[in-house]
């Protein structure tokens, strides 16, 4: 299987368990990659055969500036159900949020949630 990656994509979103979060919103990172059989659209130079990257950035832009939700795992999962579903010749997908600010005490990167389906 091969793999397209789609990484570092950044949105502001109202996602999140407390309700200073769904009013103020934070800062979102979505990394997917896609696991499918590159080969066709390498021989033949043909988009058709392949996964359009913006295509990708928006599917996953709808679903991060869409209806808040309060888990990170919620926002992947819905994800991850987008792409397989907009996207045929996808098999696998593995997709990332992290959430660089969240109101926790501490020192760290982020949080984040990563989660892997296949299409059934």
């Amino acid at each position: 299987m091969d793999n397209i990656y789609v990484t570092g994509m950044e949105f502001y979103a109202y996602h999140g368990a407390f309700p200073e979060e769904n009013k103020l919103g934070q800062r979102w990172y979505v990394d997917v990659t896609l696991g499918m059989d590159a080969k066709p659209a390498g021989v033949s130079d043909d988009l058709e055969k392949t996964v359009n990257y913006a295509d990708v950035y928006n599917e996953v832009k709808a679903v991060m500036e869409h209806e808040p939700v309060k888990l990170v795992e919620t926002l992947c999962e819905r994800i991850a159900a987008k792409i397989l579903e907009s996207f045929e010749i996808v098999e696998l997908c593995t997709v990332k949020v992290m959430k660089p600010d969240p109101p926790i005490p501490g020192h760290y990167d982020s949080v984040a949630v990563e989660i892997t389906r296949e299409r059934s």
